[in-house]
């Protein structure tokens, strides 16, 4: 039970990436308050499973005039976060020279500009109680761009950045703030690509399989948890050995 006690606000909650790590962290004693577009599938079922360890929130984050508000008092009904993890984020997909501005602004908007919001605004209380741990979710694309996805990479390139600063900034009153860079991960997202781009992408990959949300939701555990204690401004890739 390594995060027996503890409370997470966990961003894209309600499938893939999102709903393995609100899952692990519950199994792992965590309480939870997950965040998620709309209602999802099973909810009633997740809630009962979590013995009223999980609390689900309807909220867009693309309203960005809102996030604040919004996250301000998800602060007080917890009654502070010892962990946050930014994991809501979309695509918009297009070659730049087809892309209309709205589109690149959309995912600028959800996938960095969002994930500012919240962790400033949280962590601002996690520097209060003077400690905590930040967790953004990056992306491969961020670190070495994906032709067709460069509103997408933008954005994530931009959250690693800022989890570097953030991390300079938190450190001495005891905040962590780490980002995880999943390569290709079966999920909803990868599951529009076509069975071509799947087998050039699986030949790329050494361990010769896509990811899966669980392979995600083990890092966040762990940067979760007081065993990486001593770890932060921290990108750290999880995609197979496909960059290493």
């Amino acid at each position: 039970m390594r995060l027996q006690d503890k409370k997470a606000l966990v961003t894209g909650a309600s499938r893939g990436i999102g709903k393995a790590i609100a899952d692990r962290f519950i199994a792992e004693g965590a309480e939870v308050w997950g965040v998620g577009t709309k209602e999802p599938d099973g909810l009633a079922e997740r809630i009962s499973e979590a013995n009223g360890r999980l609390h689900w929130i309807c909220a867009d984050l693309g309203l960005l005039d809102q996030v604040e508000t919004l996250v301000e008092d998800l602060i007080k009904e917890a009654d502070g976060f010892d962990v946050l993890v930014n994991n809501a984020g979309i695509t918009r997909d297009n070659l730049s020279f087809r892309m209309n501005f709205a589109d690149f602004q959309k995912v600028l908007d959800v996938n960095l500009s969002a994930p500012f919001i919240i962790a400033r605004t949280v962590g601002r209380a996690m520097i209060r109680q003077r400690r905590g741990s930040i967790i953004n979710m990056a992306s491969i694309v961020g670190i070495h761009g994906n032709g067709g996805q460069a509103n997408y990479a933008a954005a994530k390139a931009g959250v690693i950045g800022f989890t570097k600063s953030l991390a300079q900034e938190a450190a001495s009153r005891g905040v962590r703030v780490n980002a995880i860079a999943p390569g290709f991960i079966a999920t909803d997202m990868t599951g529009a690509m076509t069975d071509e781009a799947r087998e050039k992408t699986l030949s790329l990959i050494p361990l010769k399989r896509m990811g899966t949300p669980d392979d995600i939701a083990g890092t966040a555990l762990f940067l979760a948890s007081d065993e990486s204690a001593y770890i932060t401004g921290q990108v750290i890739p999880i995609d197979g050995g496909m960059f290493m």
